[in-house]
Parts: structure tokens; sequence; C-alpha cells
């Protein structure tokens, strides 16, 4: 495994009279160190430019003297938190290579550095078959805002700046050899926010983020889809990019070139003589904070399986501390043997609380009803624990309800003010209610669509796979992250498009695997019905969706299929080694007119735990293997959108 050069750029204190001065881009660079330092293993030279040091020379000559080190087999990545810019192209030179008619460039501290001339930085590096990744922060909108409550890492600095650099916007494009991860598009506006009190670049905090959960194999496109659909969370104007996006390209390579890859082992949990019981995974794999999740032991992976080792499977421990690398946890209802080793699975994940900030500073009457309908909101009345109420915005988490209730309606918005739902009605006691109830709901199905194992050993050994129907080359999702399915011609109008979904086992050999295919609407409904509500896909064989028949990906039966129109699907592969239980995962639409109380969200998940537990009763295909209980876990998600083409 090859050595990963870093070069690790972030300024947050751009001159005032230049640049509206940043806050997170500090930050940014110190979680990605933090990362580096534990995914590579001591195999990470590190380089960083900070505030006035992370000047255009100082940029350029540490991509080709710190980057350019880099050797055959080795990494070179460069990261970029800041400001970005955009210039018209006016001269004739620029017009030729720029078909947005705009020149994009990075603001560094005291200058511009050209998008072109960027490329053929980061290309020379790659050119010596170099690994070469660039991941950048920033913004090329020239100064587009949306959302009073976010920051955007745009910039219209000086004159003379745009003049210096317009040289360099001549540069004809190369094709590229790097690997680009973007904040936005060339058209849209990136934007910074707080989390927990910290300032964060979005796509900085979600492609953190989906890095911490994902598997030490997974491809930069695997990355990028999981970043996007946090990222989406917080704000729906700002669509990262990966590029080149080609399929079998560097693109489905492992992120860093799969440097730190690992085949996860396991779970293991053991005592210390001063800590007590703790298991070996921790917040920096991607458990989430806090207490409350829970462990089960599993049956020893070797071929002799005494019945003294096998007598406390099925055994629960409970997270009490997580920390970085481990876990203390604390035995339910027995006592471990001191000198044994168990190897254990997650089998009820504490989530983190969605949190909400409320706001109504013209109607104290509908505050008050909302406050109380949310404090109220969980079993019997008493508080839920999906939502936390904080005082600011600046205070929540990654999942953040924003409730301005104004004009005799209460608006749920994002971070950037887009809404999660149309206004609700605020006209009575019941109405609040129905808003906590949808914050309830809203929680739940972001919860299930962002569920991944912190480095599950079962990660990649089923894949998850759509193709045209009548087809065998599976659909990739593009540089937005989505797989595109467009609807065709058809005589009376435009025609579904059909596809397959496959589930295939990749392995010769080993154990069969029980797999359930959620699908996830973006009218907030998660159903299993696409695969049977579960079955098992043995070593080498495939399972089809519908028993092999096709499925129509289409618009609601109330959309007309108009130009331009479209629908988002998530479908989570979650793969087990034993029978799961469902019922944890079903979820109707939101449907602001059903009754109160209909959906029974708040029974299932009375205790806030996402609860991985073998059915009340079995399949017919069961086997005493299985019997412990579903064990290991992992998932897969591929994120599906259905559209009208324009023309």
């Amino acid at each position: 495994m090859g050595t990963v050069h870093a070069l690790l750029t972030g300024i947050n204190a751009y001159s005032a009279d230049r640049c509206t001065p940043l806050t997170g881009c500090l930050n940014d660079v110190e979680a990605a160190e933090e990362l580096l330092v534990r995914r590579t293993g001591g195999r990470l030279e590190l380089t960083k430019l900070l505030n006035g040091d992370a000047t255009v020379s100082a940029v350029a000559a540490g991509i080709r003297h710190r980057l350019g080190r880099a050797r055959p087999g080795d990494t070179a990545l460069f990261w970029f938190s800041g400001h970005g810019t955009e210039q018209p192209a006016t001269e004739r030179a620029h017009l030729d290579i720029e078909a947005t008619g705009h020149w994009q460039a990075l603001v560094c501290a005291d200058g511009l550095l050209v998008d072109k001339r960027l490329g053929v930085l980061l290309n020379e590096v790659a050119a010596g078959g170099v690994h070469t990744v660039a991941v950048l922060d920033c913004c090329y909108a020239g100064g587009a805002t949306r959302g009073r409550h976010l920051t955007p890492r745009s910039a219209s600095p000086d004159a003379a700046w745009f003049a210096a650099a317009a040289r360099d916007a001549r540069i004809p494009a190369q094709p590229a050899r790097h690997l680009l991860l973007a904040a936005t598009r060339l058209d849209q506006p990136s934007y910074e926010g707080r989390f927990k009190g910290r300032t964060h670049g979005l796509f900085s905090y979600a492609l953190l983020g989906a890095l911490r959960a994902a598997s030490p194999s997974a491809t930069y496109r695997e990355v990028h889809a999981a970043a996007r659909s946090r990222l989406q969370v917080s704000c729906a104007y700002q669509r990262p990019t990966l590029a080149p996006a080609e399929p079998g390209g560097i693109a489905d390579q492992p992120f860093l070139g799969g440097a730190g890859a690992r085949v996860p082992s396991p779970y293991l949990m053991w005592e210390d003589r001063e800590d007590g019981w703790q298991v070996d995974c921790g917040s920096g794999h991607g458990l989430p904070p806090g207490p409350g999740t829970e462990f089960r032991v599993t049956r020893p992976d070797t071929p002799r399986r005494t019945p003294e080792r096998t007598a406390d499977v099925g055994r629960t421990v409970r997270a009490a501390t997580v920390g970085l690398e481990r876990t203390l946890v604390q035995p339910v209802s027995w006592s471990p043997k001191p000198a044994e080793v168990y190897p254990v699975a997650l089998s009820a994940l504490a989530v983190p609380p969605a949190s909400v900030a409320l706001t109504a500073p013209d109607d104290p009457a509908a505050a008050r009803a909302l406050a109380r309908a949310i404090a109220e909101a969980g079993p019997g009345g008493g508080p839920s624990p999906l939502l936390h109420r904080v005082g600011r915005p600046e205070d929540a988490g990654a999942l953040l309800f924003r409730i301005e209730a104004r004009g005799g309606q209460a608006h749920v918005l994002r971070r950037d003010g887009s809404a999660f739902v149309p206004p609700l009605p605020l006209d009575g006691p019941e109405d609040a209610d129905r808003v906590a109830a949808c914050l309830v709901h809203l929680t739940r199905w972001h919860q299930l669509r962002d569920l991944e194992a912190p480095h599950s050993p079962l990660t990649g050994r089923i894949r998850l796979e759509i193709t045209p129907w009548g087809s065998d080359t599976p659909l990739v999702p593009d540089g937005d992250g989505e797989i595109a399915c467009r609807y065709g011609p058809g005589p009376a109008g435009p025609v579904p498009p059909l596809v397959s979904v496959r589930i295939r086992h990749l392995a010769t050999t080993g154990r069969r695997l029980w797999c359930v295919l959620l699908d996830l609407t973006d009218s907030y409904a998660s159903h299993t019905g696409l695969f049977d509500d579960g079955r098992f896909v043995g070593p080498g064989h495939t399972g089809y969706a519908l028993d092999n028949r096709p499925v129509q990906l289409s618009l609601p039966a109330h959309t007309t299929p108009r130009p331009g129109a479209f629908v988002r699907d998530w479908l989570k592969l979650i793969v087990c080694e034993g029978e799961l239980n469902t019922v944890p995962f079903h979820l109707d639409r939101w449907d602001p007119l059903a009754p109160l109380g209909s959906r029974g969200t708040a029974l299932r998940h009375a205790d806030g735990l996402l609860r991985f537990d073998a059915p009340a009763r079995s399949s017919r295909d069961a086997h005493p293997e299985e019997a412990g209980g579903p064990g290991q876990w992992a998932t897969q998600t591929v994120q599906v959108r259905t559209e009208v083409p324009r023309c």
C-alpha cells in the first residue's frame, strides 16, 4: 500500500475589503486531517496551508513540490476550503474554451487560482502514475445567495485579481487525469453552516460524515452519493459533483486508492481491568455518539463451536460511553466470563434525534401550541426521543427542522430555507399536534434513508444492481450521484421506464445472507414489497425484485408526466446473517390529512432505538444457523431519479 500525500488548504481570514471572511474552513481542514490520520495508518505525508499562508504561489508550489513527491502507487489529495468565484468570459480566447460563458477560480489569500491552471497542476502529478484527487468546498456562483442561516462561500474580489488571473483562464481544458469531488455545480453556490456549535462547509461536513460511515473499500462514486444524500438534509440548492463519472473509471476506484482498506472483522468485546467491558468500535468508525446503542453476542466464526462458547449467543450489552476507537459497555442481565473474548454485532442503534428550532415572533399563541405539541410528541404524551429542541439553528445537529409559524401556517424548513413539506395549517391545538407528528415521521424516514452499518464485515458481499429491462448492463450513478431513468415516447404520451432490480451475492462460497430491499420515496414512505419482505440469497446466486418481473418507475398517479417532472426513490439494501424483523422499517407516506396516531411511528420507536431483531415467526426456509438473530448486517443505498425529459 502506497503513501498518501495530502495538501490541505483552508482560508477563513480573507481581507474584509476584498472578500467576506469565513468561519468554517479551518474546521474543515482539522476534521479532514483527523480522518486521514485514522484512515491511512501511518502512511500519511501531510502539508497544511492556512489563511495568509495559502497564497496562489504557495498552493501551486504545494501541488508541484509536495504532492509531486508522490510515486506510482501513491495517492495525492488536494483539499481546498474557502471562497470560489467566477468572471464573465469576454475575450475570444476565453469564450472558445468556456461553454458556460464564465471562467471559475479558487480565491486564495492573495489572488485567484484559475480552475484551468489547477487542472494542469493536478494532471502533472497524476501523469506520474499517482492516484490524484481534489476535494473543493467552495463556490463558483459569483455571489448568488439563498438562506439567511447559511453563509455562501462565493466572492467577487478585487478587479485587479481578475486581471492578473485572466491569462491563466486562456489555458485550454485538458482531459482530466485526476478525480474531482466538488461542493457544487459550476452555476451553484456553496454554503457553510453551524453544526453543534461548530461551523463547517455543508459539503465538507457531509463528505466527512459519509467517509466515517463508509467501508474502507468504498468507491468515490459510493462516497459521493452518500455525501449528496446527507447534504440534501440541510440544503436543497447545492448539488455536489463527481468528475469524471464514466463507469469503470477512477470514480469506481476505492477512496484514496484503497489506502487503509482492510476487510473489517466482526466487532469483539473483552474486559479491560481498569475500564471494564468494551467493544472495539467507536465514533471514529461511524458509531453514533451517546449511550443506548446495543450489541448482541453472535456465534463464533470457527469450525469448532462448543456448547460453552455458544451458550451466551444472543446476550446483550448496552453502550455506556462511546469513544473514538472503542465503546464501554454494560452487560444486560448476564455476567460475561472475565477471560472470554466475545464476537458481537450491532443489534440496536441509538440514532441521534433531529434538532427542532422554533420561531413565531408574531404569533405567541402558535409558538406555545407548537412548543407544547413537540414536548408531548412521544409515547404517552411525553417527550419524543426522536426530537430535540434547540434555541438556535447554530446549535443543531445534522438533521435540523426550522419551524416558522407565520400567517396561520407552520413552515417546516431546512437550513437553507427550502421546505421539507408544504405549509401545514395552524388553526387549533390538533394542528400543532399534526406538526409534531410530521416531525417525528420525517425524522424516522431520514434515519432509515441514512442508516449505515459502521465497518461491517458484510459490506461488499452483496451488490444491488439496476439494469434497463432486457439488458444485463448495470446502470451507475452519474456525476450528481443519481441513477437517471427517463420516460420514453409513446403513442399516447410519455411511457414510464422499466428496469430489473437485482441482488447479487458476489461470493462463490460461504453462507447465504438475508436481504431486505427498502424503497424510500420522496413522499416520505418506506416499504419492503419489492423483495417479499426479505429473502435469503445464496453464494453465487442472484435475487430479483418482483420475482424477475419488470419494475416500473413512474411519477405518482396524481402527477401529470409533463416535461421536466421527476420523482426520487432511494433503494436501500439491508444484508444480514439471519432473518430480520422489518416492522421498524415500514412507513406510510406522509399525509397531512391522515388521522393523528394512525401511523404508529412513535409506538414502534418508543425508546429512540432502531432495533435489528429476528421476526416473531421465521420463514419456512429458516436455518438453524440463523437462530441467534440477524447477526452482522450491512447496507447499500442507490438513489434513483425518474424523470420526463424536457425535449
